[in-house]
Parts: structure tokens; sequence; C-alpha cells
């Protein structure tokens, strides 16, 4: 028995071992990364560009109720955590170890930012370290609402539209001031599979309920 156990203790050393080395290439990888695309365009280089494409919305000019809805339904501990939130990380973490998958990245709104500017949608470790490290440069340089609105404007929605504005103009007529409850549940819940969404209205009003419903979970509505 006792051979045994000392197999086995054995064979889990190696096992954190090969995690550990694991971890720090993905580490490093991501590192440069990070170092490379800021090295292309700074950070404050991409997001005066976001600011200054057309049809570029202000957060003082989007109901509260969509900014709401849009923090309900993506990251609704948004104005607590620091660019990233562990609980969320955790969770996406276990999930995508039972089910050997990347499916659940846990990104913040401000990573989700970093990426829309900085990176592709592709997944894989290494990327989401160095979407990390943009998310922190971000939070420390541009307020939360400065972030969501920014996140807002650099979002697909599906059919071409990147943005509220045009989203908004697109598939509602409308300036994303006028805007009702419904449809800035609408809204709000496209961007979570853009070219699905946009393509089945069924599917999106069912995602715009889901995302009233989280609203009221969370004390947003």
């Amino acid at each position: 028995m006792r051979a045994v156990l000392r197999v086995v203790r054995r064979v889990l050393l190696v096992l954190v071992a090969i995690g550990a080395v694991a971890a720090a290439i993905v580490a490093v990888r991501g590192y440069a990364l990070y170092r490379d695309v800021l090295a292309e365009r700074p950070v404050e280089e991409a997001v005066e560009e976001a600011r200054s494409a057309e049809g570029y919305v202000r957060v003082e000019e989007l109901p509260d109720f969509y900014l709401r809805a849009v923090v309900a339904i993506e990251d609704h501990r948004f104005y607590e955590h620091p660019g990233f939130d562990v609980i969320a990380i955790c969770r996406a973490a276990w999930h995508d170890l039972t089910t050997l998958s990347l499916e659940q990245g846990g990104s913040t709104i401000t990573q989700q930012l970093a990426k829309n500017l900085f990176l592709t949608q592709e997944k894989d470790f290494s990327r989401k370290v160095a979407e990390l490290l943009l998310a922190l440069d971000l939070e420390a340089r541009y307020e939360k609402d400065e972030i969501l609105e920014l996140y807002v404007n650099t979002s697909y929605f599906g059919d071409g539209r990147t943005g509220i504005g045009p989203a908004a103009r697109g598939y509602l007529g409308k300036e994303p001031s006028q805007m009702t409850e419904g449809e800035c549940a609408l809204m709000a819940g496209l961007p979570n599979a853009p070219s699905a969404l946009s393509a089945d209205p069924a599917l999106a009003w069912a995602r715009a309920e889901l995302v009233l419903a989280q609203m009221e979970r969370y004390g947003l509505a």
C-alpha cells in the first residue's frame, strides 16, 4: 500500500511540475504578445481611434437602462473589480477543465474591450494573459464609465454592424437615445452571439428576456 502511495505521490508531483512549466510558458508568451501589441499601437492611440469612428455614441447619449442591461448580462461586478473578476475566472476555469474546452473565459467588460481594441476573437491561454494585462492598462487610464462607453461602441452586433450606434440605427431605425427598455435589453444581448442572434429574431428576443431576468437578479432593473 505504501509503495502505491509513493507512486501516486510521484505522479502527482510530476503533474504539478508539468502544470507549472506549462503555466510559465503561457505567461511568457502572453506577456510577449502584450508587449508586441502595445509596441504596434499604444493604448491611448487605440482608444482615440475607436472614439473617432463614425457613429460613435458618448455614454451620456445612451439610456441608463441600456448601460445597466449591458452590465447585468456581461459583467455584473463591473464597478467592483479592477479589470478582472477572480470569481468569474475560477468558475470559467473549472468549467473549461471539466469539459476540456475554452468555452468560458471569465472575461470582464474591460477584458472584452481589450480584445475588441487589440486582439482577435481567437481563444488560447496566451491571448488570455495578454487580454488581462491590457485590461489592467485600460483600468489604470480610464474611468469605468469611459470603459463601458468604449465597450458598447466596439462590440460587434452582427450583420456587419459594430457599435451600438450603427446597431440601433440599423436594427431599430432610431438613435440609441430613443430605445425603449425592451429594445435596450435586445441590444444588450446581441454581442453574446451576434451572427446567430441577428439572424433569428425569436432567439434574439429570448436573449433579451434573459437580460431582463439578469437585471432583476442583480438589482439593476
